[in-house]
Parts: structure tokens; C-alpha cells; sequence
């Protein structure tokens, strides 16, 4: 990425370059730097385990083999009747929607679904605050994907002040009894946090801002939180002390590079069942660097 560039008229761009203004005037000198030197097959935060990307090639060869694997978990589910909720959580632009996409693009739409909620209507506002997520969870034989989750509560709509303290804690002393109760009932519950550096997260949102074709997926949010990353981290480390329990523990999944933690996820769904025709080697070969507990967090 290159100043002359960056120095273009921004009014024709998404929130008037509101991106690529920060960069250029707010964004952290080590940050700016990082974007500005690095390549793009680079990966720019300095505690990821590795310098690049992974190869497309290697990329392509280990999803074919994980895709086969995820078809017959689907039918282990369908067959047996399990019941499967897994949610996404994590940074704008950590990647999430890549990863549901891996996980359900060969999966029958009737047994997996993936359920994204827009923001709660004034009736649902006035319910309680689980209240609209339980319709969407899954019956025997099915799955259900979260694309968030109500884990909004303790991050997003606590960082930009759409709750009070009160509601979060009240939410704190909720939600492990939510899915404990969720546990006894028979759901199998995947809590998934993609996590990504600040320096890669900016470079993904002036992507963005630039691709016509993705320029949807900003919002006055993306723009208002980029000077809020140490709200954010402050935000998730609570809410890992909170609701990282024994019915419902957090997969932490370092996404910096998105095609390794794609990888990452759908191994970690398949390593947690016991399914048929499994193919235990090649499904539990867990990247411990980048997959694991609230530990593997980067701020």
C-alpha cells in the first residue's frame, strides 16, 4: 500500500475514507508502518507464529480432505439425532463470515443452518435477552451456526455504551447457567472467538473501503471502532474471566492468517464428536500456536 495513494481524494469511499483517514492521521506508528511496509502474503502481527500466509495449494489440499470429513459429521448428527449450536464471536473483520462459509458450503441447508441476527426490535428489547436466540437453536438431528451470538452483550454492546453495567453483569451471572442448562438439555455447545491483530484488522477494513464489492460489509461501527481497540480487549478479557466454564468453554482461534484458521476451526468442531468413518490423524492435527483456550489471546 503506497501514500500516494492513500493521499487520493476519500469523498467517493464509504464514510468519506473515514478507514483510510485513520490510517493516515490516528492509527498507531507501529501500526501504520505495519501496513504500509508489509506485503501482502505478509502476515503484520509480530506475535503470530508465522512471517506468511499459507500456500493456497496446501490450503485447497487440507480443506478437500477436511470438507469430506465435515459431510460425514453431517450425517452423524443427522442420523443420531445430536443437537449442535456453534457460535462465532470475535474482531470486525477477524473473519468470521469466512469461516462459516467453510464450515457450511457443502452442508444440507435443512440440517445446517446458520442464523444472523439483526439488531433486536422494540419488542425483543423488551424480552429477556436470550429470549430471541433460543427460538433459533437447534432440534434432533440438526445444527445451528451463530453468526454472533449473545455474546454481543458483553463486548460490542458494552464498548459502545447499548447496555448498562447492570445488564452486563446481570448477563456475567446469567449465561453460565444459560449453558449449563443448554448442556443437560443435550446441545452440544462450540463458543468460537476469532482474534486478530490490530495492524491485519485495519489493512482487512481498507480492503474494504476500496472493493465495491465489499464496501457492505463496513459500518459506522467499523469506523467508530477503530479508536476503541483498547476498549475491545479490555471488553474480551472480562468477559473470558466470566464465561469461560466447564459447559461452555471458548475456543480462541488467532485468525491473522484467515486460510490457517479456517482450518483451525472446522478441526477443532470435528475433533470435539466421536463420529462415524472418522479419520482420527488427520482431523485432531490441531495447530496448538494459533487453537486453544482464552491463553492463546492476544490483546
Amino acid at each position: 500500500m503506497h501514500i500516494a495513494r492513500m493521499n487520493e481524494d476519500l469523498s467517493s469511499l464509504p464514510y468519506d475514507g473515514a478507514i483510510s483517514r485513520y490510517l493516515l492521521t490516528e492509527a498507531p506508528v507501529n501500526v501504520k508502518e505495519a501496513i504500509l511496509k508489509g506485503k501482502k502474503k505478509d502476515v503484520l502481527t509480530p506475535s503470530y507464529p508465522y512471517r506468511r500466509v499459507l500456500s493456497r495449494k496446501r490450503y485447497e489440499a487440507e480443506m478437500d480432505l477436511l470438507q469430506v470429513e465435515l459431510v460425514k459429521f453431517q450425517s452423524w448428527v443427522q442420523e443420531t439425532g445430536q443437537r449442535v449450536a456453534i457460535l462465532f464471536e470475535g474482531r470486525d473483520a477477524a473473519g468470521k463470515g469466512g469461516s462459516i462459509r467453510a464450515v457450511t458450503e457443502n452442508l444440507n441447508p435443512r440440517v445446517t443452518r446458520v442464523v444472523a441476527l439483526s439488531k433486536p426490535s422494540d419488542k425483543e428489547r423488551g424480552e429477556w435477552y436470550f429470549q430471541r436466540y433460543v427460538q433459533h437453536l437447534p432440534t434432533a438431528g440438526t445444527m445451528t451456526v451463530f453468526d454472533r451470538s449473545w455474546y454481543n452483550r458483553s463486548v460490542v454492546e458494552r464498548v459502545f455504551g447499548f447496555c448498562d453495567e447492570q445488564q452486563v453483569q446481570k448477563f456475567f451471572v446469567q449465561v453460565p447457567e444459560f449453558e449449563h442448562m443448554l448442556a443437560e438439555e443435550g446441545i452440544h455447545l462450540i463458543k468460537f472467538w476469532l482474534n486478530v491483530g490490530r495492524a491485519e484488522q485495519l489493512r482487512r477494513f481498507l480492503k474494504r473501503e476500496r472493493d465495491p464489492i465489499k464496501q457492505w460489509k463496513l459500518s459506522s461501527v467499523d469506523v467508530k471502532g477503530l479508536s476503541l481497540w483498547e476498549a475491545y480487549s479490555d471488553a474480551i478479557q472480562k468477559n473470558f474471566e466470566q464465561t469461560h466454564h466447564e459447559s461452555g468453554p471458548w475456543c480462541v482461534v488467532r485468525s491473522d492468517d484467515k486460510k490457517r484458521a479456517r482450518l483451525s476451526v472446522i478441526r477443532h468442531i470435528l475433533s470435539s464428536f466421536d463420529y462415524d468413518l472418522k479419520n482420527k490423524a488427520y482431523v485432531n492435527a490441531i495447530d496448538p500456536q494459533i487453537t486453544g483456550g482464552p491463553d492463546v489471546w492476544h490483546g
